[in-house]
């Protein structure tokens, strides 16, 4: 059973080392490896109603939301970040604790908790995350629509993850996740893991980074079908500015699977796209929309003393693509948010808009609990 293509169940398109050991790669080498990868033929489909457990594939977190939903190459305090690349993972996070709940649309209900600490004796940053998905109130009805009761819906996942330096740049990570799915009384259990590297140039202000996200399996099947999980990989950068408070941040996603457009009947009359002229009337520039579908670009503005108050804007071209309105203009795939740092506890707010119909509205708190201890 397809349990992604249940309406309710849409996402609605997921102290450093002592003497470490040195290693051999450059950042030429670790680009030409992710090309030769992304190179390799695949075949076209689109992405969404394709894969169950696609909850695993939503922001984690109220900043990467404000962020356009992708953000891989962020080093950091935020132990949220651990959740969509294990490999940003350091011993800055140690003691850290976060919460962030998503006011989904309608009455769906997603968050995400972490906890992460530093092991110096070992050289590794470890964390733990819980990441739930409720899909509110479904009516049962029989086959006349009369209500019959309610249908429960519900998906968690549970994850743990690592992360050790490898050099003064280089840091590599895994997170290993057990997903439980629950659609009546149909349940599934899969098995999926991360695999991430960064680098991270601190003198210019530069990082890269390549995630393989949520590569697994269903352990038990809803029905006697098994089905697929939102495998996605993933590259990106982000450079701050010398003499400006601002840092911007571009990721490429889905690179294993090149054709992610629909083939929409409504687009043959002619859509103007952000990206390019009149899609209907070039083979050139659905090629050009296809491309941009595979990029986020997000800057985020830090501010004040420490940093204390930050301003994040993002946007997702697929998202645009995929829920704009023909002959209606809306902020479908734009996002923005604010974070600002209260004594002991970073707030945070992000917004993305998803439709005419509305957007999705993410909460974030943060602490260190050995500031308390």
């Amino acid at each position: 059973m397809k349990k992604d293509l249940h309406p309710r169940s849409w996402p609605l398109a997921a102290g450093t080392i002592s003497n470490p050991k040195p290693i051999t790669w450059s950042p030429a080498a670790l680009l030409l490896a992710v090309l030769m990868f992304a190179g390799l033929p695949v075949s076209a489909q689109i992405t969404g109603g394709q894969h169950v457990f696609q909850f695993l594939s939503l922001s984690p977190s109220a900043r990467i939301t404000a962020l356009g939903g992708m953000q891989i190459t962020v080093r950091d305090d935020d132990a949220a970040f651990a959740a969509v690349n294990p490999a940003a993972l350091n011993p800055s996070m140690d003691g850290q604790l976060v919460f962030n709940h998503n006011f989904f649309l309608t009455d769906i209900q997603h968050g995400y908790a972490a906890f992460a600490t530093h092991l110096p004796r070992i050289g590794f940053t470890m964390h733990g995350g819980l990441q739930y998905m409720n899909y509110g109130k479904i009516p049962q009805t029989d086959v006349f629509g009369n209500i019959q009761g309610e249908i429960k819906a519900a998906e968690t996942a549970f994850t743990l993850g690592g992360a050790r330096q490898l050099s003064d740049r280089f840091s590599l990570g895994l997170n290993l996740r057990f997903g439980v799915s629950t659609l009546d009384v149909y349940q599934s259990t899969a098995l999926a893991a991360d695999a991430g590297v960064l680098y991270a140039d601190t003198a210019r202000r530069f990082t890269a980074a390549m995630v393989l996200r949520n590569y697994g399996a269903q352990i038990s099947k809803y029905t006697n079908e098994r089905e697929d999980l939102p495998f996605d990989l993933q590259i990106g950068f982000s450079k701050r500015l010398r003499y400006l408070p601002f840092r911007l941040t571009v990721i490429a996603h889905h690179l294993h699977q090149w054709e992610i457009r629909y083939d929409d009947p409504a687009l043959q009359s002619g859509q103007t796209l952000l990206f390019g002229d009149d899609q209907s009337n070039s083979s050139g520039n659905a090629g050009l929309d296809n491309f941009f579908r595979h990029f986020t670009f997000s800057g985020e503005f830090l501010l004040g003393r420490n940093e204390s108050f930050r301003i994040r804007l993002g946007y997702n071209h697929l998202r645009k693509q995929e829920l704009s309105v023909e002959n209606y203009r809306s902020l479908a795939g734009f996002s923005g948010g604010v974070g600002v740092k209260v004594r002991r506890f970073r707030i945070d707010v992000g917004y993305a808009a998803y439709h005419l119909a509305g957007g999705v509205l993410h909460f974030g708190i943060g602490t260190n609990l050995k500031e308390f201890f």
